[in-house]
């Protein structure tokens, strides 16, 4: 959010530099992610007075002007293009050797063969305002010869408002960051509308049919007004927080939006049918062109904004194109309303259309602000277009809630800081922020986690308790953890000593997932590169392991992608044999590599799972040295690395058994399953190891003369790692 500095002051009295503010705010956790300076860049740029102005002899386009620029100085002549100037104005002179933004330079030049000392600038050649077309207008009262940067310079930070601070994203939010950093008070807007004539309610009625996602609407009713430019200081604001002008009324809704952050909308009276407003979701079929001029068709769960004819609007997102203000509007209905959160974030992702005024609606709105927002604005309007304000509003819901009350407990707050704060210092801290404490009931409860009851205090808890009365604009305090990190933002982050937890740390569980991390990591130490497969594979891969196509074991895919993946694996050993082929294509026979992953079976008629490691070894384990020949890969070396990685992962031993014999699949004689011994004296079987038949390397296309092939049970394997690893001195 774009914070001009003169703006904030408005609020709150500043004495920080700009640069000592930014870093106040952003230890406050509101992040000042930049500076930008208006008015840097205007070298030479002074205000002047306009003393005459007459026509070019010799193009009917432009117009000569006597200048003064300080009393008793040469008066300039001046030639200059715009239509909007007459003697005894006072503009913004650029003298000749000035440099505007853009790095543009101005001098002494001829225009249609007249000599132009300097140059008259508009709003947009100065980066202020949008108006190329008229010379900037400044205030009668604007002191001859003063430089443009002193009397309109400023200073903008550019504050990252995280989500949660809805509340932040505004002038008046930002006011009261700054008050809660410094200890200065805060100065809200005098809002008085000035209302004559009849009621609001005579020229118009509001009907909401959805009060879950709209539960609170205010209507103000506004006619004899004049739509124009804004005032130029109003323009120069909101181009400077980053707002394009556009017209009187529309830019008392955008200053409201970020003065109070409350989104105001506005709509022509004229267009609106039976001066009713009805709040609905959109109807099937129904379309709306939008402010941006695209006609966007509705979807039956957009909230709108609608007429007895049709829709207006799309709720907290964007107006429509139909009741638009604009030059010749006379009469105008302001809208502010409150809208569920996630309809509005919802509505904006649906259709594109991400503005200020969805972001607000999006982070929550304060109630009170329905209708602060709906004065505020009508306030402005009649100062800017003149006109009158009917007498009150229509307000759906004019009952502000109740302030939230919040106990906490001084002494928790600071054990869960660290800090020695006392009680009082919490409550002068938290005033700073606007929250009230006071000593809680001798019956309280304490809030430890959102959304859930309330704790009971013991009476002797109860009566060192406190409550903080939450203004309606907090809406992200809500636990008694909230305000701890209330205290401390406010009195510092850097504040919060560096020291140890005193809390007594929980026992050690084993957890399966960190024992296969570790598992992974061995492996890869070890040289060994990891591969994930597909876990669904084809019959025939099953077939390859001995399994019938009809196994009621194996479990079937309702609706394969293909034949190549319809069954879930059964065993990681096809997969793996994939991934030998493909690599001796590629002339690289020599393969070590494993895979951490799942094999499914139905078991009684019911689906199991199990974590099985499979490990792949082909080619060669030792490459060709001078001093030594290679030597290819056996079934000891996948022993060896089995009984390595479960000493290591398990503190187990492992003892080796004659294989079971698998025709065509487990090399004769040259097989055999890995039983655990452990410390209780029980035998678990956690896997095998076998060189795989050259049958069956032949099915697969492989090429190598020897595979050894290992398989571990990872689920087993953690059964077996103790709870408690026991050691012992050296």
């Amino acid at each position: 959010m774009r914070v001009p500095l003169s703006w904030l002051r408005e609020f709150v009295d500043i004495d920080l530099s700009p640069e000592a503010l930014a870093e106040r705010l952003t230890l406050l956790g509101m992040e000042v992610k930049g500076l930008h300076r208006i008015g840097a860049d205007w070298s030479s740029v002074v205000v002047g007075e306009l003393l005459d102005v007459y026509a070019h002899p010799s193009s009917p386009r432009l117009s000569l002007t006597r200048v003064r620029t300080a009393e008793g100085e040469r008066e300039l002549e001046i030639v200059c293009g715009a239509t909007n100037i007459e003697a005894g104005q006072r503009v913004p002179v650029a003298l000749p050797g000035a440099l505007l933004p853009g790095d543009r330079s101005i001098g002494v030049t001829r225009i249609a063969g007249i000599q132009s000392e300097g140059m008259l600038c508009s709003g947009a050649e100065l980066g202020l305002t949008p108006d190329a077309d008229g010379i900037l207008i400044l205030d009668s009262e604007s002191p001859l010869g003063e430089p443009l940067g002193r009397l309109l310079g400023d200073t903008v930070l550019d504050v990252d408002v995280k989500p949660n601070r809805g509340d932040a994203l505004s002038i008046l939010g930002l006011a009261r960051e700054v008050a809660a950093a410094t200890g200065a008070t805060v100065r809200e807007p005098l809002i008085e509308v000035a209302e004559s004539g009849d009621a609001t309610d005579d020229h118009l009625s509001v009907t909401v049919q959805d009060v879950l996602r709209c539960p609170r609407f205010v209507a103000r009713y506004l006619d004899g007004l004049t739509v124009g430019p804004s005032p130029t200081a109003v323009q120069v604001r909101l181009m400077a927080a980053g707002v394009r002008p556009v017209s009187n009324v529309v830019d008392a809704s955008n200053y409201v939006m970020l003065e109070l952050g409350k989104p105001v909308h506005t709509f022509d009276a004229a267009a609106v049918t039976e001066d009713r407003l009805i709040v609905r979701t959109a109807r099937p079929g129904e379309r709306l062109e939008t402010l941006d001029h695209i006609e966007r068709e509705l979807s039956a769960d957009t909230l709108v904004i609608a007429d007895p004819v049709g829709p207006l609007a799309i709720a907290g997102v964007m107006g429509g194109a139909s009741s638009e203000v604009r030059e010749g509007t006379t009469q105008v209905i302001v809208e502010s309303a409150l809208f569920q959160p996630v309809t509005i974030r919802r509505t904006a992702q649906a259709y594109g259309l991400r503005s200020e005024a969805s972001l607000r609606f999006e982070r929550g709105q304060e109630p009170r602000m329905a209708r602060l927002g709906a004065d505020r604005a009508a306030q402005l309007i009649v100062r800017w277009a003149g006109g009158r304000a009917a007498m009150g509003a229509v307000d759906t819901d004019p009952v502000d809630p109740p302030a939230t009350r919040l106990t906490f407990r001084p002494a928790r707050i600071a054990r869960l800081l660290g800090m020695s704060v006392s009680g009082d210092g919490m409550r002068d801290l938290l005033a700073r922020a606007g929250i009230i404490t006071e000593p809680a009931p001798a019956r309280s409860s304490v809030a430890i986690i959102a959304g859930e009851r309330p704790i009971p205090l013991d009476p002797d808890a109860a009566a060192e308790a406190l409550v903080a009365i939450v203004p309606g604009h907090r809406r992200d305090l809500a636990i008694e953890a909230d305000i701890a990190e209330e205290v401390a933002r406010i009195r510092g982050y850097d504040a919060v000593p560096s020291r140890l937890p005193d809390t007594s740390m929980p026992g050690y569980r084993p957890d399966p997932r960190l024992m296969v991390d570790r598992v992974r990591d061995l492996l890869s130490g070890r040289g060994l590169n990891e591969v994930v497969t597909y876990s669904l594979v084809s019959p025939q891969d099953h077939a390859s392991l001995g399994h019938d196509a009809q196994d009621p074991a194996t479990i079937r895919a309702a609706n394969p992608v293909s034949g190549e993946h319809s069954e879930l694996r059964r065993s990681l050993l096809p997969q793996l044999m994939r991934v030998l082929v493909d690599n001796e294509r590629q002339r690289r026979p020599d393969l070590a590599v494993f895979e951490v992953g799942a094999v499914h079976a139905l078991v009684d008629g019911h689906p199991k799972e199990a974590r099985h490691l499979g490990i792949l070894l082909a080619g060669a384990a030792d490459p060709l040295s001078w001093d030594r020949p290679s030597r290819p890969v056996d079934i000891a070396d996948a022993k060896g690395l089995l009984e390595w990685l479960v000493e290591r992962v398990a503190g187990a031993r492992l003892r080796w058994e004659p294989g079971p014999l698998h025709e065509a699949l487990y090399h004769p004689g040259r097989s055999a399953l890995a039983i655990a011994e452990l410390e209780s004296g029980h035998r678990v079987e956690l896997g095998l190891v076998s060189e795989l038949d050259p049958r069956y390397l032949t099915a697969c296309e492989a090429q190598a003369e020897r595979v050894v092939f290992a398989r571990l049970d990872l689920d087993g394997l953690g059964r077996t790692v103790p709870a408690v690893q026991r050691v012992g001195d050296l």
